[in-house]
Protein backbone atom coordinates (compact mmCIF):
# COMPACT_ATOMS: atom_id res chain seq x y z
CA UNK A 1 0.00 0.00 0.00
CA UNK A 2 1.32 3.42 -0.94
CA UNK A 3 2.19 5.80 1.86
CA UNK A 4 0.74 9.30 2.27
CA UNK A 5 3.52 11.82 1.84
CA UNK A 6 3.83 15.52 2.66
CA UNK A 7 6.43 17.91 1.31
CA UNK A 8 6.47 21.07 3.45
CA UNK A 9 8.76 23.94 2.44
CA UNK A 10 9.40 27.00 4.51
CA UNK A 11 11.33 30.24 4.19
CA UNK A 12 10.96 33.86 3.18
CA UNK A 13 10.65 34.33 -0.60
CA UNK A 14 11.69 37.98 -0.22
CA UNK A 15 15.09 37.06 1.25
CA UNK A 16 16.83 35.64 -1.82
CA UNK A 17 18.06 32.09 -1.06
CA UNK A 18 15.80 31.79 1.98
CA UNK A 19 13.13 30.98 -0.63
CA UNK A 20 14.73 27.60 -1.46
CA UNK A 21 12.18 25.61 0.57
CA UNK A 22 9.22 27.39 -1.02
CA UNK A 23 10.66 27.06 -4.53
CA UNK A 24 11.33 23.34 -3.99
CA UNK A 25 7.64 22.86 -3.18
CA UNK A 26 6.50 24.75 -6.28
CA UNK A 27 8.72 22.75 -8.62
CA UNK A 28 8.11 19.40 -6.92
CA UNK A 29 4.34 19.88 -7.01
CA UNK A 30 4.47 20.57 -10.75
CA UNK A 31 6.62 17.47 -11.33
CA UNK A 32 4.34 15.25 -9.21
CA UNK A 33 1.27 16.42 -11.19
CA UNK A 34 3.04 15.90 -14.53
CA UNK A 35 3.98 12.36 -13.48
CA UNK A 36 0.54 11.59 -12.00
CA UNK A 37 1.91 10.37 -8.68
CA UNK A 38 -0.78 9.91 -6.04
CA UNK A 39 -0.92 10.37 -2.25
CA UNK A 40 1.43 13.37 -2.22
CA UNK A 41 0.49 16.62 -0.45
CA UNK A 42 2.27 19.95 -0.39
CA UNK A 43 2.36 22.86 2.03
CA UNK A 44 4.54 25.90 2.59
CA UNK A 45 4.87 28.83 4.94
CA UNK A 46 7.34 31.45 6.12
CA UNK A 47 8.13 29.35 9.19
CA UNK A 48 6.96 26.27 11.04
CA UNK A 49 4.21 26.68 13.61
CA UNK A 50 2.74 24.50 16.35
CA UNK A 51 -0.35 23.95 14.17
CA UNK A 52 1.84 22.03 11.75
CA UNK A 53 1.73 19.08 14.17
CA UNK A 54 -1.86 18.60 13.02
CA UNK A 55 -0.82 18.79 9.37
CA UNK A 56 1.93 16.19 9.65
CA UNK A 57 -0.26 13.86 11.75
CA UNK A 58 -2.24 13.05 8.61
CA UNK A 59 0.78 11.63 6.73
CA UNK A 60 3.03 8.58 6.89
CA UNK A 61 6.14 10.33 5.57
CA UNK A 62 7.03 14.02 5.86
CA UNK A 63 9.79 15.98 4.15
CA UNK A 64 10.46 19.45 5.52
CA UNK A 65 12.47 21.57 3.07
CA UNK A 66 14.49 24.63 4.08
CA UNK A 67 17.42 26.74 2.98
CA UNK A 68 20.61 26.23 4.94
CA UNK A 69 23.55 28.41 5.89
CA UNK A 70 25.52 25.29 6.88
CA UNK A 71 28.67 24.21 5.09
CA UNK A 72 27.08 21.67 2.76
CA UNK A 73 28.19 20.51 -0.66
CA UNK A 74 24.81 21.20 -2.27
CA UNK A 75 22.04 19.72 -0.12
CA UNK A 76 21.70 17.26 2.71
CA UNK A 77 18.88 15.09 3.99
CA UNK A 78 18.65 14.15 7.63
CA UNK A 79 16.10 12.25 9.64
CA UNK A 80 14.24 14.50 12.07
CA UNK A 81 14.37 13.47 15.69
CA UNK A 82 12.04 14.52 18.46
CA UNK A 83 13.00 17.71 20.26
CA UNK A 84 12.56 18.29 23.96
CA UNK A 85 12.31 22.06 23.44
CA UNK A 86 9.43 23.65 25.26
CA UNK A 87 6.88 25.50 23.16
CA UNK A 88 5.99 28.88 24.57
CA UNK A 89 2.93 30.98 23.87
CA UNK A 90 5.07 33.73 22.33
CA UNK A 91 7.21 31.39 20.24
CA UNK A 92 7.40 32.62 16.62
CA UNK A 93 9.36 29.83 14.97
CA UNK A 94 9.92 26.21 15.87
CA UNK A 95 12.04 23.39 14.50
CA UNK A 96 10.88 20.27 12.65
CA UNK A 97 11.84 18.29 15.77
CA UNK A 98 9.44 20.30 17.92
CA UNK A 99 6.65 19.83 15.36
CA UNK A 100 7.32 16.08 15.37
CA UNK A 101 7.30 15.96 19.19
CA UNK A 102 4.01 17.85 19.32
CA UNK A 103 2.54 15.44 16.78
CA UNK A 104 3.53 12.52 18.98
CA UNK A 105 2.24 14.16 22.19
CA UNK A 106 -1.07 15.41 20.82
CA UNK A 107 -1.99 12.91 18.10
CA UNK A 108 0.02 9.86 19.21
CA UNK A 109 1.47 9.64 15.70
CA UNK A 110 5.07 9.76 14.54
CA UNK A 111 5.41 10.03 10.77
CA UNK A 112 8.75 9.13 9.23
CA UNK A 113 10.18 12.65 9.02
CA UNK A 114 13.13 14.13 7.12
CA UNK A 115 14.63 17.57 6.63
CA UNK A 116 16.03 18.49 3.24
CA UNK A 117 18.59 21.26 3.80
CA UNK A 118 19.48 23.10 0.58
CA UNK A 119 22.58 25.28 0.72
CA UNK A 120 21.95 28.98 0.18
CA UNK A 121 24.37 31.89 -0.12
CA UNK A 122 22.59 35.26 0.09
CA UNK A 123 19.92 36.30 2.57
CA UNK A 124 19.31 39.98 1.83
CA UNK A 125 15.77 41.33 1.84
CA UNK A 126 15.46 41.99 -1.89
CA UNK A 127 12.16 40.88 -3.41
CA UNK A 128 13.21 41.25 -7.04
CA UNK A 129 16.55 39.40 -6.88
CA UNK A 130 15.35 35.79 -6.58
CA UNK A 131 17.64 32.85 -5.92
CA UNK A 132 21.35 33.05 -6.58
CA UNK A 133 22.66 30.90 -9.45
CA UNK A 134 24.58 28.62 -7.05
CA UNK A 135 21.45 28.13 -4.90
CA UNK A 136 19.41 27.29 -8.01
CA UNK A 137 21.94 24.58 -8.88
CA UNK A 138 21.67 23.17 -5.35
CA UNK A 139 17.87 23.26 -5.60
CA UNK A 140 17.99 21.33 -8.87
CA UNK A 141 20.38 18.77 -7.33
CA UNK A 142 17.95 18.21 -4.42
CA UNK A 143 14.94 17.95 -6.73
CA UNK A 144 16.68 15.48 -9.03
CA UNK A 145 17.71 13.31 -6.06
CA UNK A 146 14.22 13.24 -4.50
CA UNK A 147 12.53 12.67 -7.85
CA UNK A 148 14.83 9.70 -8.45
CA UNK A 149 13.86 8.30 -5.04
CA UNK A 150 10.09 8.70 -5.53
CA UNK A 151 9.38 4.99 -6.23
CA UNK A 152 11.04 4.11 -2.87
CA UNK A 153 9.42 7.04 -1.06
CA UNK A 154 5.89 6.16 -2.25
CA UNK A 155 6.36 2.55 -1.10
CA UNK A 156 7.88 3.65 2.23
CA UNK A 157 11.18 1.87 1.57
CA UNK A 158 13.34 4.99 1.66
CA UNK A 159 17.11 4.70 1.78
CA UNK A 160 18.64 8.13 2.10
Amino acid sequence: MDKTILFYGYGNPGRQDDALGIRFIELMETWIKENDIQNISFDSNYQLNIEDADTISEHDIVFFVDASMEQLESFEISEVEHSNAQVEFTMHAISPGVVLSLCQQIYKKVPQTYLIHIKGYKWELEFDKGLTKKAEKNLNDALEFIQGKMPEIVKGTITI
